[in-house]
């Protein structure tokens, strides 16, 4: 794969620190079995939104990355803006889609990824397991 695919932005969200949280309303583990990803994720619940969120990612580069920006970005959110960033990220990997603006803007940095379609699910794996921790809130 290319030096644009894992260019540095990208290391240096798979470096961020992992934490599970101790007292979570809900975790779930999800796993991609098409390359091994694995991502387990604490999540707090108020009023409907996400109050915090833990991880433990056991996974590649990308996804490490995915989960990072995940788990910094989705707190105040609802399962419904949760499931429309989402939906931007794969409409941004699969047929040219703009990236998330706003909070969600570290996302563009995962455009590169567009181009090897074997690695889309590395950058989505994280917000499939949000989405289904927050299935039933």
């Amino acid at each position: 794969m290319s030096e644009d695919l894992y260019h540095k932005t990208l290391l240096d969200l798979a470096a961020l620190p992992e934490e599970r949280l101790e007292q979570a309303d809900r975790s779930i583990t999800v796993d991609n079995p098409l390359c091994g990803d694995r991502v387990t994720l604490d999540v707090q619940l108020e009023n409907g939104k996400v109050r915090a969120i833990g991880r433990e990612v056991r996974a590649c580069l990308i996804c490490q990355a995915s989960a990072a920006v995940l788990s910094r970005t989705a707190v105040g959110r609802t399962a419904e803006e949760v499931a429309e960033t989402a939906q931007q990220v794969r409409e941004m990997l699969k047929s040219e889609g703009k990236p998330p603006e706003g909070d969600w803007v570290e996302m563009a940095n995962f455009q590169p990824v567009a181009d090897y379609r074997s690695r889309h699910g590395c950058v989505l794996l994280p917000f499939d397991a949000l989405k289904k921790a927050l299935a039933d809130s």
